[in-house]
């Protein structure tokens, strides 16, 4: 019966062929979407991290969000410096959706995080020099500003000295490195205040009204906000996999109804109903897996075309042979009637 398969495979090898190439696709953009909903992650996770603290200590108002902006007075720094446990500590201003003028008057949305110089949070340029104080920025790459330039921030002129990359959050907004101080002096009214305190160590108590929190807390709390988009963004890969399924379901039923006449010879033959279903279930399986291996090539190549950050799981290409068998042995059973209900009798028909 294998052989059988097989060989009707060959024969039908365009149909076979079309099917793999549109499931495919549909294969390709549901891992496409995995990475895109696994992106989001990612980037507040490399942000957070690039800052190397132990602790984020928050004002209560932020409910563990970096990007709420709830600030509050610098000298709480200072205090926290002194706590039991804490080895360093530095204020931090991070303010999200800010406009940035660039060259030729192109305007780029970033969000501003201002740092203490050779402090935590400091960023190492990956490009060009790092931040050496006030009037220097250092951006992120998909800002799309070629180190050298001078840009506008409010009515602060800073002049680029270095470019780093995986620094974003908010579905892919690039983040600029400035000085604090520039930060309070351009942004917060000249005001000391810091939205964040970050320490290396854990320190035992934090002034009333602050929190501290975990790189994990801030994380899940600061993606929290986007929950509603990456539900959405993984319901539309389930409905990828249910367009796989229709796909293949549809060929495979198509190729079940030019298969009676063979179906009814094979079963005068002695071939049971279970046989004939086993060999659509198996062109099925082979078609899809085929199918998830285009994908999983295609989507490597579709990456490049979001602007949002797309960072495709291991666990995704580990269960795409998985989900490819699921959707081939679903989509077969819309051949079951015509492979049980085949009449041995219609072989000798005329």
């Amino acid at each position: 019966m294998v052989a059988i398969t097989l060989a009707d495979l060959r024969y039908r090898y365009r149909q076979f062929l079309n099917a793999v190439i549109g499931a495919g696709v549909v294969l390709g953009m549901a891992v496409l979407l995995s990475g895109l909903a696994e992106g989001f992650r990612s980037e507040i996770r490399a942000t957070v991290g690039g800052v190397g603290a132990d602790r984020w200590i928050l004002s209560a108002q932020s409910h563990g969000r970096i990007n709420a902006v709830a600030t509050f007075d610098q000298a709480v720094v200072g205090q926290i410096r002194r706590e039991p446990g804490v080895t360093r500590a530095d204020g931090l201003a991070i303010l999200p959706g800010e406009v940035l003028r660039a060259g030729g008057g192109r305007l780029t949305t970033v969000n501003v995080l201002g740092v203490t110089v050779g402090g935590l949070g400091h960023p190492e340029a990956r490009h060009g020099a790092t931040l050496g104080g006030d009037g220097e920025a250092v951006v992120d790459t998909r800002a799309g500003i070629p180190v050298g330039s001078t840009v506008q921030l409010g009515s602060t002129t800073l002049h680029v000295v270095g470019t780093v990359t995986g620094r974003t959050f908010s579905a892919g907004t690039p983040v600029l490195y400035m000085t604090l101080h520039d930060v309070q002096a351009a942004l917060l009214g000249g005001r000391d205040v810091v939205t964040a305190v970050v320490t290396s160590g854990t320190p035992a108590q934090v002034p009333a009204g602050l929190v501290a929190y975990t790189n994990h807390n801030v994380e899940r709390d600061t993606l929290a906000e986007l929950a509603g988009g990456i539900k959405s963004i993984e319901k539309s890969r389930t409905l990828m996999w249910i367009v796989a399924v229709i796909i293949v379901a549809a060929l495979i039923y198509v190729t079940a109804l030019q298969r009676v006449r063979d179906f009814a010879v094979l079963k005068a033959l002695g071939a049971s109903s279970l046989s004939l279903f086993g060999s659509l279930c198996l062109q099925a399986v082979l078609v899809t897996l085929l199918a998830a291996a285009f994908g999983a090539v295609l989507s490597t190549f579709m990456t490049g075309l979001l602007d949002q950050p797309v960072t495709i799981p291991t666990s995704a290409y580990a269960t795409l042979p998985l989900v490819a068998v699921v959707v081939g042995l679903t989509a077969s059973m819309v051949a079951l009637r015509q492979a049980t209900s085949a009449d041995p009798a219609a072989a000798f028909a005329g």
